[in-house]
């Protein structure tokens, strides 16, 4: 390749400046090994938004028992684990829920889901939505190879998670749901090498977007998402590449002279590649080049912003000739070794801010007669220790394993809790919350209650990725360790 071509494309690259269109360089964005065949265009409109709780949230906080088994208060049960260091919620300050599959057994969601005046007011929070059936619960998720035992892991540990209680390793196990090795590929990323063709032959924008940079999660072999910033930007200010913001003989010179050179020397993969994200970058920027500002009014948050961006583009999705889409989002701050209670960077205020948040953006989809065809989900690095680290004001937990996510959306089969029952045979999907019990894989000689996975973060994520539109095939080869376990499917969404 000429030397002068070499440099006015390194040039010329650099010109593109954008907030961002998020590439794999490793794969050039061009494998299609695991693509779906393609087919007819379905007629529905169908998006994923992940909300990822980086750090790792304090699920034992989120949801609490508030019933008791035979004549044993599992309240009780949770406040002897939290309430002499000051963690555990008063009971009468619980949001009150009952769990329709266990029974209408009583629990109780973290005060922080419901109405927040000091956020101005914006609206109810997500508590409301659990009686209307929008909201679930899947309980006990966690990294996992394949259904274990207290007595298997104890005994096994070739069956446990790859580098377990490793952070940064349970973190990208949650966005890549592999636990046997690690993996350079997001399941977003898998399900969308494996979906985008069908459903987004002429789709002028990635079928995944990040509004929180380039992630493990967005990334396919095929698939090449696209990072745009927060609603801080307008969205037509998003992708506006720099060489074509002005009408001077020069900048119009280069602009057609680029258009050139990306038809040239195309045998190479790494030029093919780079033309490839190119064109991707100009079909991008023109179709954001205008849009319709959302109508509900969003928390001015770090998570509200992102939303926002997210609802913008989804308003958007006629113009852009896309009918499947995946957002990813995120909120730091949840590694909440100390200071959990704080109701401004504590588990306490980042709660109130998700819950404002997610109820925006779900109000949005409303207006938009969308609220059956988008659903929120959460994800989080892993669960953290019902004994606290600390007391008083300074209080916290550490890191753990089991963790609680919330599902929210028109198509959810909400109002209840869902997961694989515990091996115990109570045919309860909820750990049992005693330090040192049946489900807390610390040692007897200092439990601190990190709770054994009933549910695999496969299976959670492949029940998601059925409503999307995976089909079996599909499922396994996105989800290889879903064959490990009994069902593919939680049950917690509607066809």
């Amino acid at each position: 390749m000429n030397e002068n071509r070499r440099k006015f494309l390194k040039r010329s690259g650099c010109a593109l400046s954008m907030v961002a269109l998020a590439t794999q360089a490793r794969h050039f964005g061009l494998m299609s090994a695991m693509a779906s065949p393609p087919g007819a265009a379905p007629s529905d409109y169908r998006a994923l938004v992940c909300i990822l709780l980086s750090g790792g949230n304090d699920g034992n906080n989120l949801i609490v028992p508030n019933h008791s088994n035979s004549g044993v208060s599992n309240y009780a049960v949770y406040a002897s684990a939290r309430s002499q260091q000051g963690l555990a919620i008063p009971q009468n300050q619980l949001l009150p829920i009952s769990v329709p599959r266990m029974g209408n057994l009583a629990y109780g969601l973290h005060p922080s889901l419901g109405p927040v005046p000091q956020l101005g007011g914006i609206n109810n929070g997500i508590h409301e939505l659990w009686a209307q059936g929008k909201l679930a619960v899947a309980a006990n998720v966690g990294n996992l190879i394949t259904p274990l035992t207290k007595a298997q892991y104890d005994q096994q540990p070739a069956l446990r998670p790859y580098q377990l209680f490793s952070h940064s390793d349970q973190a990208q196990q949650q966005q890549s749901a592999r636990s046997d090795s690690p993996s350079p590929l997001g399941w977003a990323g898998r399900i969308a090498d494996r979906t985008n063709a069908a459903n987004n032959p002429t789709g002028r924008v990635p079928m995944i977007t990040s509004i929180s940079g380039t992630q493990l999660f967005t990334l396919g072999q095929a698939t090449t998402p696209l990072a745009i910033a927060d609603a801080n930007t307008p969205l037509n200010e998003t992708l506006v590449l720099s060489a074509n913001c002005c009408t001077d003989p020069f900048s119009t010179a280069r602009t057609t002279a680029l258009a050139e050179l990306r038809t040239i020397d195309l045998d190479s993969e790494l030029v093919r590649a780079t033309s490839h994200i190119m064109d991707q970058a100009q079909t991008a920027s023109t179709a954001l080049s205008t849009y319709q500002e959302v109508t509900a009014p969003f928390p001015d948050n770090y998570l509200g912003r992102q939303l926002k961006q997210a609802a913008r583009l989804i308003k958007k999705r006629t113009d852009l000739n896309i009918n499947r889409q995946v957002f990813f989002v995120e909120m730091g701050g949840f590694d909440t070794h100390q200071n959990q209670l704080s109701a401004g960077d504590g588990q306490t205020g980042l709660l109130a801010e998700l819950s404002q948040a997610m109820r925006a953006f779900y109000d949005e989809m409303g207006v938009l007669g969308l609220q059956n065809k988008v659903t929120m989900f959460t994800l989080s690095d892993f669960g953290r220790t019902m004994d606290p680290a600390g007391s008083g004001s300074g209080v916290g937990t550490d890191h753990a394993w089991g963790n609680h996510m919330l599902v929210l959306g028109g198509s959810v089969v909400g109002g209840d809790i869902y997961g694989n029952t515990r091996p115990d045979g109570s045919g309860n999907v909820f750990p049992n919350l005693q330090l040192g019990g049946p489900d807390d894989i610390d040692p007897d000689w200092g439990p601190r209650g990190r709770w054994l996975p009933t549910t695999s973060v496969d299976q959670y994520a492949a029940t998601l990725g059925r409503w999307f539109g995976l089909n079996n095939t599909d499922i396994n080869a996105v989800f290889p360790n879903i064959v490990n376990f009994s069902n593919s499917n939680l049950g917690f969404m509607a066809p």
